[in-house]
């Protein structure tokens, strides 16, 4: 049966109608899921967080940084973590265990504060506290009051958390204010997408630390930090904070040409006639190997002599007397052990510098355990300040740098120098007396690199290092049995070297590898080998400091020189006046 065309016309129309109305529920699908996602493109997040540090009870803060401790306390009585102002002041703070106590150590000052006492002690000199260093648990607190005398900056604390704000004198601080009816969003990054972590209210001034596109990282001054729009916030002011009128700081003493000539006076039971010394032009400091440790306790052995004194000191030479450790590990390690035995060893040292007129202290120690490393700095940190309180200039001798522990190791040169006025570099014994190979006490290769070494890794100022030259060198015996050499040596004075020159009618030949003159002779089998130390080797060693612009030379030692050496010394340093 066939339908007729008046019967399709309804149906036509519903089906339209259908269509309609699917097309219009996906648009309208279309524009919600639209305007959902521009709602969330658009819409700022609305969550809140708690700040990063919130499980601190009195956060303290540096430059946009919250320390991992709390302070404990507040205003007056506030104490800051040791390991903060380790961190954040001073590296060199030290909390001792021995004697329960933190020393501090500054360029004038020596401040040591006993756990829960109110008297401290400083440079030895009784002073009373208001509030005592602190122990909780494994964290020691340090109250603000001795800090504040001996560092540069200022603490603000915020009434309304309590957090601690640290500005460093000479920080500059850039100030910005919020300027709107609503609270300003302070968020966790910087978009709108970031939770929320605190709000800053109209007129309210907080520290602009960086910029990021359209936002500032902000901190406010209750201790929040985070990101808000640049809209929000208007550059309002920068603030310098005051640095401290500095007290003039010591300088060290230098000789006018600028370049200091030092010899050491090895003195082992007795001083040497003076009358019997000869003359030594151009020299400036004597230093005479006079105290050494006695014991572990601290006691020091004394060898001055005040008639030598007034010898050198009518010749116009400086007298920096020598402190040696007798070169024994383990009573070295008791007497730097504790800040009592090391303040001893410096009392008696300013006692000596008093009776006997001295201008200087020279400390050699060699032959130190590694585990004294920090202990060793810590002395010469502590005594400075006591030495340059009397006007008296302080050196310590080094060696060239190697893997040898207890020969060189064990020094920290770059800590001891950023102390120390001078820094002697005991640039000899490249083979030294047991030596299985016998070589020269000093070539000049290896003598520049060990001037380098200090130089570069070691960030030794070359106005401090002072280059020490030998005035000995070894005479060397090989002698071969069986296909084995053995090798001995003895060591010679210039003159003694040159004696047997003269002697055996040896010719010296220059050594281009070593940068000095060299001699060999025979005696029946034996090989006697001998590097030169004379003016040629001495002339090498005076460019060097020319050449590296250093402090000046040091020669080991008074009495094994030729008279020669002083006049090419003397000369050498004249032309590399500064």
């Amino acid at each position: 049966m066939h339908s007729t065309p008046t019967d399709q016309q309804p149906k036509r129309r519903r089906s339209t109608k259908r269509i309609l109305l699917i097309l219009g529920l996906f648009i309208g699908m279309f524009a919600a899921g639209a305007a959902t996602f521009l709602w969330q493109q658009l819409a700022p997040n609305r969550t809140k967080v708690e700040l990063e540090y919130h499980e601190l009870s009195k956060p303290v803060f540096y430059q946009g940084n919250y320390y991992k401790t709390s302070a404990i306390g507040e205003k007056e009585g506030l104490k800051l973590p040791l390991e903060l102002i380790q961190e954040w002041m001073d590296p060199s703070i030290i909390y001792e265990k021995s004697s329960d106590s933190v020393i501090i150590t500054t360029k004038d000052k020596v401040l040591r504060l006993k756990t829960t006492e109110l008297s401290a002690l400083m440079n030895e000199k009784p002073i009373n506290l208001s509030f005592p260093v602190e122990k909780k648990g494994n964290d020691i607190y340090v109250p603000i009051e001795p800090l504040r005398q001996l560092y540069p900056f200022e603490i603000r604390e915020s009434e309304k958390s309590g957090a601690i704000l640290i500005y460093k004198k000479g920080d500059l601080v850039k100030w910005g204010k919020h300027v709107g009816a609503e609270d300003a969003q302070v968020r966790t990054f910087a978009s709108i997408k970031a939770p929320i972590v605190s709000t800053i209210a109209n007129n309210e001034q907080v520290m602009i630390l960086a910029v990021e596109g359209e936002w500032y990282r902000v901190q406010q001054q209750s201790g929040p930090i985070g990101f808000v729009r640049k809209a929000d916030i208007m550059e309002d002011h920068e603030e310098t904070i005051p640095a401290q009128e500095q007290t003039p700081a010591y300088v060290a003493w230098k000789p006018l040409n600028g370049k200091l000539n030092l010899t050491w006076e090895h003195v082992i039971t007795k001083n040497p006639d003076t009358s019997k010394l000869s003359d030594m032009p151009g020299l400036h400091v004597v230093s005479p190997t006079w105290f050494s440790l006695a014991d572990g306790e601290g006691r020091i052995k004394n060898l001055a002599d005040a008639s030598y004194v007034k010898w050198a000191q009518t010749r116009n030479y400086q007298v920096w007397a020598l402190f040696s450790n007798g070169f024994e590990p383990d009573r070295t390690s008791q007497a730097l052990s504790t800040y009592d035995r090391r303040m001893k060893m410096i009392k008696q040292l300013l006692g000596f510098a008093q009776t006997y007129n001295l201008q200087g202290i020279n400390i050699d120690f060699e032959n130190v355990n590694l585990k004294d490393k920090e202990n060793l700095v810590q002395f010469v940190r502590e005594l400075t300040p006591f030495m340059h309180e009397q006007g008296l200039a302080v050196s310590i001798d080094v060696t060239p740098k190697s893997t040898n522990e207890m020969w060189s190791m064990f020094y920290d040169r770059p800590a001891l120098a950023e102390v120390v006025d001078y820094m002697m570099l005991m640039a000899y014994d490249e083979y030294w007396a047991s030596s299985p190979k016998s070589g020269s006490v000093s070539s000049l290769p290896w003598t520049e690199r060990s001037v380098t070494q200090l130089l570069g890794s070691e960030k030794v100022p070359p106005s401090k290092l002072v280059l020490g030259v030998p005035f000995y060198t070894r005479q060397w015996t090989e002698e071969t049995k069986n296909g084995k050499t053995t090798v001995t040596s003895k060591t010679l004075t210039m003159e003694a070297a040159q004696t047997i020159i003269k002697d055996k009618k040896l010719t010296p030949t220059f050594l281009e590898e070593t940068g000095q003159n060299y001699v060999e002779y025979k005696e029946g089998e034996k090989l006697i080998r001998i590097w030169l130390e004379d003016e040629t080797s001495i002339k090498a060693r005076l460019e060097l400091v020319k050449k590296y612009d250093l402090a000046g030379v040091a020669s080991w030692r008074r009495g094994f020189e030729q008279p020669a050496a002083w006049k090419v010394i003397q000369d050498a340093l004249q032309q590399t006046k500064q």
